[in-house]
């Protein structure tokens, strides 16, 4: 058996339910600090929105999940399954699609938080509003929660712990689109965090800010009820939806400009009179309770870490899992997870502080030389294949014999193939079996 630490976790999200489950079998100590009252994170439905619909005011309450009513995975169950625990179709479930809808992902978590005993240790309805280093030489980091007593008064406590783990998400804090006259624009402005459903858009003209997954799915879900569609983006040669598909759908370059009358311009020079600017711009990272000097949290930046994992100057005490994006999220979280707790267990060993800073800023130089700025830190894609093997042989865990067939590049290239439908266009398991039959 190998040390065992006293170690808050921080969310019971998908990656803090991986953590805490990996720490647990380390023979660690867990506690796990949740806001709401259930498992889940992201994939914990929830009706309310804030009362900033574009997440601008710091004073507002804020509402974790960005789930809209209708959402589908857009990785399918095979690529979203745990190394030891698939996600499977159940016999007589709910939902039995290959890209299952929110609820059933939810179900997939809480199945697995309850099957491997996690419930016990989450504290749910307490909200981490500090975190901090108090004793460098024993590694005592503070942790304080508060839960609500009342609807206006909380009630706070602070407990001592050896070892930090962050797992709260990274989809809760928007990140806005920047053009000028954005803040004098006189209609509704909104952040897709706070979108639920499509009914608000009814016989407007929408301007829709974005390419991505959740701009495609609004893409199509607002279009049969908005008078005019028109979707603002940054790389026009990239369209997995096309507009011919759509009756009042037009594509354009970024917004140039809002103006105080309505009207919209974008860098094509075409105008609209629009009601509505939807931003579906994506997310920064937010850890407003880490008090920390030497951990900088800039947008989509994350920094110094370790492998995306540890500060240099703090590890293996303070570590963050599930920063990454544009990989097969699931499986790099869970292979993160195990890392961290073999680490804090002493069965697998970090490089010299020295080394560690070094290999960060080796990541920096080369985002440098290839035109890309910090904000490119934590997406993976291309090398995906790359770092989920350099975490499994940290961990000493062997991967499933087709683990590569199945990463976000290959996905992407599906999706491509399938168009815009590909949810229920691509047959996956046929597709896995003819790489198995081929191989």
């Amino acid at each position: 058996m190998g040390q065992s630490y006293k170690v808050a976790v921080i969310g019971a999200g998908t990656s803090g339910l991986l953590t805490a489950r990996e720490l647990q079998r380390e023979g660690h100590h867990v506690t796990v600090f949740e806001k709401a009252s259930k498992v889940g994170g992201i994939w914990l439905y929830d009706p309310r929105v804030e009362t900033d619909p574009l997440g601008l005011d710091p004073n507002r309450e804020i509402v974790h999940s960005s789930l809209y009513k209708s959402l589908r995975a857009n990785l399918p169950r095979q690529a979203m399954s745990f190394l030891d625990y698939p996600f499977l179709k159940k016999e007589g479930g709910d939902d039995q699609r290959t890209f299952p809808g929110h609820e059933e992902v939810l179900r997939f978590l809480e199945s697995f938080a309850r099957d491997f005993g996690l419930m016990e240790l989450i504290q749910f309805g307490h909200e981490v509003i500090r975190v901090e280093l108090v004793d460098e030489v024993n590694h005592e980091w503070i942790v304080e929660s508060r839960t609500r007593e009342t609807e206006s008064t909380w009630e706070s406590k602070e407990e001592v712990f050896e070892a930090v783990v962050i797992c709260n998400g990274v989809n809760t804090e928007p990140k806005i689109a920047e053009f000028p006259g954005r803040d004098t624009w006189p209609g509704l402005q909104m952040h897709s965090h706070s979108y639920r459903f499509p009914q608000l858009f009814e016989n407007k003209i929408v301007v829709l800010i974005g390419n991505g997954p959740t701009a495609l799915d609004l893409v199509r879900e607002i279009s049969p009820l908005a008078k005019q569609l028109h979707q603002a983006i940054r790389s026009p040669t990239f369209l997995l939806i096309k507009s011919e598909n759509y009756d009042n759908l037009w594509q354009h370059s970024m917004i140039a400009c809002a103006h105080k009358d309505g009207k919209v311009e974008f860098q094509d020079g075409s105008v609209v009179d629009a009601d509505v600017i939807l931003h579906c711009t994506g997310y920064k990272y937010h850890y407003p309770f880490l008090k920390s000097d030497v951990v900088t949290v800039d947008g989509e930046h994350v920094g110094p870490l370790y492998k995306h994992i540890f500060p240099p100057s703090l590890a293996p005490w303070l570590s963050f899992v599930g920063l990454n994006y544009r990989a097969i999220i699931f499986r790099v979280m869970e292979l993160q997870a195990r890392w961290v707790a073999k680490v804090l267990s002493g069965k697998a060993e970090l490089p010299s502080q020295e080394e560690m800073a070094s290999s960060v800023e080796k990541l920096y130089r080369e985002l440098e030389m290839t035109g890309r700025s910090k904000h490119h830190t934590h997406r993976l894609q291309n090398g995906e294949v790359e770092y989920v093997s350099w975490l499994a042989a940290q961990s000493d865990t062997r991967l499933p014999r087709r683990w590569e067939e199945i990463s976000f590049n290959t996905v992407v290239k599906q999706v491509l193939y399938c168009g815009e439908n590909f949810r229920d266009a691509w047959d996956v398991d046929k597709w896995i079996h003819e790489r198995d039959s081929s191989n």
